[in-house]
């Protein structure tokens, strides 16, 4: 296979900056610290390898309220960089049912991400080599020996039909895999927190067998197409780079990372399970190695990234040995009114190009203006201030409440050009504004 599945990105924290810019509107800070992160990773696999073990990731803590982007930042970072990532609420580790609860399984979704992430690239780069021998297999169960030369006037015209959808609905006979006894365990600890597999082991005890199948070419031809894409596609080198990526280039995202502080010192009870969960963490994070049914994982540069509001509690209330290893932190601003602006506007998938979009497909142009955006942005600043502090998520509720009748009535009642203005979004939002009950459950 190309070595560009198991290469590492070396966007520099420029371009980085750039590539987020256009999504994310501002936390210029959270982006320029995750952009250096980044860099030194690829910084490190230059250097010589006896020298590389010791560069451990510069882990973040992203201190903000909800809504100003922190997840954000984190996912389009990894999808820049074609990472491994996931994001895990540290705060469940501490719910009734999850104390105890091993920790590692974050590495094993991880990694079954990873592998799921190459086997799809890998699957990509084969389809164009595929489609030919597809075609070449459904042709000769159409027409045994229709390689021969005395067939192949017949051949021909068979693939042409084939080709123009004539022969959709033929049936032939394809071997297809019996997928043997299936057992279903019952325990309180899942298999695949243990490392194992009981799918793959009794595949071992009882080999596959095949069987005929009579099936519409229709639904033939993705089997075949599955079959041909799984002989060239090599499961062990899937393995092999799907673990040295989740090594080399994974990210978590440690969410809520401020609920498992102990605030009060002298308060214990419900904190000790927080301060038992820090402490669960505390390997993982340090480096550690962890079983997964694809083979042994090597945590020590992977990077985490934790984010909370810290707004009853603070970084420094972390175990010392946690605080350690997350050595950058970055505040992220609370988003005003011109930032609401910014956000319904400039981002290359902002929300109002979404619902411009999403209702074309029923042939009805929204044409937001002006005055319109700026009059969803004061009220989304000033529910933000009223109710709760939901950042940029408040705008989801408020865009989904303007346009709600539209959405309705298309495309029955409503055609043409809407004009999204002042005056159209406070004849649907002012009364709920005024009324801190309603806009209580409504916005």
């Amino acid at each position: 296979m190309s070595p560009k599945f198991d290469e590492v990105v070396s966007l520099t924290p420029q371009q980085t900056v750039a590539e987020l810019d256009k999504y994310i509107v501002g936390q210029a800070g959270a982006k320029k610290a995750v952009a250096i992160s980044l860099r030194n990773r690829w910084r490190r696999l230059q250097l010589p390898e006896s020298l590389q073990e010791d560069v451990t990731p510069k882990n973040i803590i992203m201190i903000g309220a909800t809504g100003v982007g922190k997840t954000e930042v984190a996912r389009r970072l990894a999808k820049l960089t074609k990472s491994p990532f996931i994001k895990v609420e540290a705060s469940k580790f501490t719910e009734v049912g999850y104390v105890g609860r091993d920790v590692e399984s974050m590495i094993r979704d991880l990694v079954e991400i990873s592998v799921s992430m190459v086997r799809t690239e890998m699957r990509e780069a084969v389809e164009e080599t595929v489609g030919k021998t597809v075609e070449n297999r459904i042709l000769s169960l159409l027409l045994p020996g229709g390689a021969d030369a005395e067939n192949s006037t017949t051949l021909e015209k068979l693939r042409t039909s084939l080709r123009k959808g004539k022969l959709e609905e033929r049936e032939i006979e394809l071997q297809v895999e019996d997928s043997g006894p299936q057992i279903e365990v019952f325990s309180n600890m899942g298999l695949e927190e243990m490392g194992l597999n009981l799918q793959d082991a009794m595949k071992n005890l009882f080999p596959g067998k095949k069987k005929a199948k009579k099936l519409p070419i229709k639904e033939a031809r993705s089997i075949i197409e599955q079959q041909e894409i799984a002989k060239q596609v090599d499961i062990d080198e899937v393995r092999s780079i799907a673990l040295k990526r989740v090594e080399q280039s994974g990210i978590i995202f440690l969410d809520e990372i401020d609920k498992i502080c102990r605030s009060d010192k002298s308060n214990w009870g419900g904190d000790v399970s927080r301060e038992g969960v820090q402490r669960d963490l505390l390997p993982i994070v340090e480096g550690s190695t962890v079983i997964t049914k694809y083979g042994m994982v090597k945590t020590d540069h992977i990077l985490f990234i934790a984010a909370g509001a810290f707004s009853a509690a603070k970084p420094s209330d972390l175990l010392p040995e946690l605080q350690g290893r997350f050595p950058i932190r970055v505040e992220l601003d609370n988003l005003k009114k011109d930032d609401f602006i910014r956000i319904l506007q400039e981002p290359k998938n902002s929300l109002t190009k979404q619902y411009k979009a999403l209702l074309e497909q029923d042939g009805v142009k929204l044409s937001f203006k002006k005055d319109g955006i700026d009059a969803i942005a004061q009220i989304a600043c000033e529910m933000n201030e009223n109710i709760e502090n939901i950042g940029a998520r408040r705008l989801h509720t408020l865009l989904e409440k303007v346009l709600e009748q539209i959405s309705f009535d298309a495309p029955e009642n409503v055609e043409g050009v809407v004009e999204v203005n002042r005056d159209y979004v406070y004849s649907k939002l002012d009364q709920i504004v005024k009324n801190k009950d309603l806009s209580s459950y409504i916005l």
